[in-house]
């Protein structure tokens, strides 16, 4: 089953700083048919205003992945973790038994990038927080893990839930596949380039949620990015 959300069907919220585009219900929108998929509860398509961002806050008992787009986000923490994570890399915060953090745009121009909350397999343990540079030639034509529940066997940044995260750049004609089990659930994002999955077609920024799919096959009809999560 394959379920294409266009995005203007999104939940959207524009706060002058922020400007944000919900895929499951968030904040002040409310969609009971679109609450999460699988273990995935949040993905939130955000564009930061530069030299703003989201003050202190608090978090527990979710694992939350940002993909920065464009841009770059700089994170704060009650741990004193402090890192600065540029376009087309990832950071990833295990919120635990509770942490505070803030994500500022530090920088002269608009940052945009996607957040994603999945929930955590374990409860009851130390939070924490990781970021980590991947090389932007590693998943050219083919889909890199960049965050995973076994971060040893996919060489990524580690998260404590039965979920991968993984992104492919595609030149347009190229194909990226994607191996699975039909009981996990998947959601995909292209931010750039009109993308076919399955055969079916997708327009960028739209979600695409899939489930029952023993293999996933994107295809590029233009120039694309793809964002996927694979989880429960």
């Amino acid at each position: 089953m394959i379920d294409i959300r266009p995005f203007a069907t999104l939940g959207h919220a524009n706060h002058g700083w922020l400007d944000a585009r919900h895929h499951f219900s968030f904040a002040g929108y409310h969609d009971p048919d679109r609450m999460g998929w699988g273990s995935i509860r949040v993905w939130n398509d955000d564009t930061i205003q530069a030299q703003t961002g989201f003050p202190l806050h608090p978090h527990r008992d979710m694992e939350i992945v940002t993909f920065v787009r464009k841009g770059a986000i700089s994170h704060r923490d009650s741990l004193g973790n402090e890192g600065r994570t540029a376009a087309r890399d990832v950071q990833v915060m295990s919120a635990g038994t509770g942490i505070t953090h803030a994500e500022y745009n530090l920088e002269d121009e608009d940052t945009t990038l996607f957040q994603i909350w999945i929930i955590p397999d374990r409860a009851g343990e130390e939070p924490g927080w990781g970021q980590r540079a991947f090389p932007n030639a590693s998943r050219e034509g083919a889909f890199e893990v960049l965050a995973s529940g076994t971060p040893e066997t996919d060489d990524a940044l580690p998260i404590r839930t039965d979920a991968k995260v993984a992104a492919a750049t595609l030149a347009t004609g190229q194909k990226a596949m994607w191996s699975t089990s039909g009981e996990r659930h998947q959601y995909l994002v292209a931010p750039t380039g009109r993308v076919k999955v399955n055969g079916i077609e997708a327009q960028p920024r739209d979600g695409i949620a899939v489930t029952g799919e023993t293999e996933i096959v994107v295809e590029a009809l233009d120039d694309a990015e793809v964002v996927l999560v694979d989880a429960r």
